[in-house]
């Protein structure tokens, strides 16, 4: 059966009764040939407030060249894109995680409106990445991705600081010794101008890591994660993939025949040898729900503990994502995986996984290792679970260090992150403590925010034996004994809200296990005696987003 590539937009155009409709999109500037082509839409999260999307007006404008070679009209229209680096450790945070469910909102109305026959997503940062992926499925029309891409990791105009490319996350973790006083003037400000440009910041951060599990799970090109954001390398990437939506509305593939149970289960496996963000197993989760596939979390341990991290990115190890990309991008790590990897799966090059694989190439059997020489024998993501976290916890294996796997500490409570933050600035935290952050997940925050300020605080302090839990979420550039997600929440009584200062709590990541060291008779006598906190926001966005959002666990979604 032939497809109608216009199937969509002559709903919305053709016939003698649509002439204003017509005449309306003529009024852009389409011609009354254009008018028998595909209309193509080009989402586009561009923004000037972020250097992650400032140069996505400019691939907007290859891919409509890429578009209209190959025959068909684009339009573009744009969403918001909040920016997780300038949003934290604020209230603007708060905002950060539901800014995902507006993004899908947004592009399903827009696209829905107007009867696009086809979709480019333009898309970065943390939270436009999964909120683009979400519209993507809802929608289900022909769709690829277009990312922008990392930013170099440190600007050359600037050089190095003490011997090393600097990111912005290790610029969080300095921060710290600029308000102790520790650091001038002069040198506070030359590390204010690393960031050099356009892009997502350099390291395996939530951003780099969403972009590197779209193409994982095959909704855009080869080599389009990792190729520098600037340059005739991504310029090129951008115009191809114009074209290769063409192509994808021509044989009807379409995100729901892309995203698949099986494609997910790849971009796990791949999550998990780089050592990805622990924001990817909402993320993901998210999206499934979208394709009606759940994800249980239990699932994200099962691929971890049979999947080995070989590339030791940032920030925990030295390597960056142009870095990676030299040493073959996503594609060569995808190529070591292949055994572990599900192949026949399609992709939105029109191909299969096992075709886009063939000859692909490994350049650093160092940036990306072999899977008998690997960082460590498990993946970067462990799913945790005792009497502190019945739903589940997620912690970073990759990015904490060995030797505080195993960690039993003193709890040290804090009812939201900027009381946690003056007592780490005061200097009430101690080596030996476990900080405690709660009522800052989905509801209790509400938004869950990320606890980066937190994270880059103890460390430039110097506390490396110090553990920090919260039912909000921590940064892809966090790094440490760091668990988030814990769920069942404070805001809805989980056992989190019923920790006291003094207590003692047990963390042993290997065996995935998260408990608080006191009797069952004791958990009891304080469930009786808990009383649940007023709602901190009682109006707009967040107040309606704290009634219908889901657990971390099910993907922090909104439910009616």
């Amino acid at each position: 059966m032939s497809i109608n590539p216009r199937h969509r937009s002559s709903k919305v155009y053709d016939g003698p009764d649509r002439m204003s409709h017509r005449s309306l999109l003529k009024g852009t500037g389409v011609s009354e040939e254009d008018m028998k082509k595909p209309l193509i839409a080009v989402a586009n999260s561009f923004t000037e407030i972020n250097p992650g999307h400032i140069h996505l007006d400019k691939l907007a404008e290859q891919i409509k060249l890429g578009i209209a070679s190959a025959g068909g009209v684009p339009r573009e229209f744009n969403t918001i894109a909040v920016c997780d680096g300038i949003v934290m450790g604020h209230e603007g945070m708060k905002m950060s995680l539901p800014s995902r469910e507006v993004i899908a909102d947004s592009v399903e109305i827009m696209a829905e409106s107007h009867g696009f026959d086809a979709m480019v997503c333009v898309t970065t940062c943390d939270k436009i990445d999964p909120g683009m992926l979400m519209a993507a499925a809802r929608i289900n029309i022909p769709t690829i991705f277009v990312l922008g891409g990392p930013m170099d990791p440190g600007c050359p105009t600037w050089g190095k600081y003490k011997g090393k490319t600097i990111t912005v996350q290790e610029l969080f973790e300095a921060a710290s010794l600029r308000v102790s006083g520790k650091m001038s003037d002069e040198e506070a400000l030359y590390l204010e101008n690393i960031c050099c440009g356009a892009g997502a910041c350099g390291g395996m951060f939530t951003a780099n890591t969403m972009q590197c599990l779209i193409e994982s799970i095959g909704m855009t090109t080869l080599y389009m994660a990792t190729a520098q954001s600037t340059g005739m390398e991504r310029a090129r990437l951008a115009q191809d993939a114009g074209k290769k939506v063409m192509e994808l509305l021509e044989k009807g593939i379409t995100p729901r025949k892309i995203m698949t149970e099986a494609a997910f289960k790849n971009a796990i496996v791949v999550d998990m040898a780089l050592g990805g963000s622990t924001n990817t197993v909402l993320h993901l989760t998210a999206v499934a729900d979208e394709c009606g596939i759940e994800l249980p979390l239990d699932l994200f341990d099962e691929i971890s503990k049979e999947t080995p991290h070989l590339c030791n990115m940032a920030p925990a190890g030295p390597n960056k994502i142009v870095d990676l990309h030299t040493a073959g991008g996503i594609p060569a790590v995808m190529k070591r995986l292949e055994e572990k990897l599900d192949t026949n799966v399609i992709t939105a090059t029109g191909k299969t996984l096992k075709e886009n694989l063939e000859g692909v190439k490994m350049y650093d059997d160092e940036i990306i290792r072999p899977l008998d020489n690997p960082i460590h024998e498990t993946g970067g993501i462990a799913i945790m679970r005792g009497n502190l976290a019945l739903d589940g916890g997620v912690a970073k294996m990759a990015a904490i260090d060995s030797a505080m796997w195993e960690f039993t500490g003193i709890a040290k409570c804090y009812d939201d992150e900027e009381y946690a933050l003056k007592a780490i600035h005061g200097g009430e935290i101690k080596n030996g403590d476990i900080l405690v952050i709660r009522y800052e997940g989905p509801k209790g925050g509400p938004g869950m925010r990320e606890m980066l300020a937190a994270t880059s605080a103890v460390i430039g302090y110097g506390l490396d034996r110090v553990a920090i839990l919260t039912d909000g979420r921590f940064s892809g550039a966090s790094r440490g004994p760091c668990i988030g997600h814990i769920a069942p929440e404070a805001a809805v009584g989980g056992v989190i809200a019923l920790v006291k200062d003094g207590d003692k709590i047990s963390i042993n990541v290997p065996e995935r296990k998260l408990d608080l060291l006191v009797s069952n008779k004791e958990l009891e006598a304080r469930k009786t005696s808990w009383k649940p906190h007023p709602p901190k926001v009682t109006k707009g966005y967040l107040a309606r987003y704290a009634k219908l959002v889901t657990s971390a666990d099910k993907g922090a979604v909104l439910k009616i």
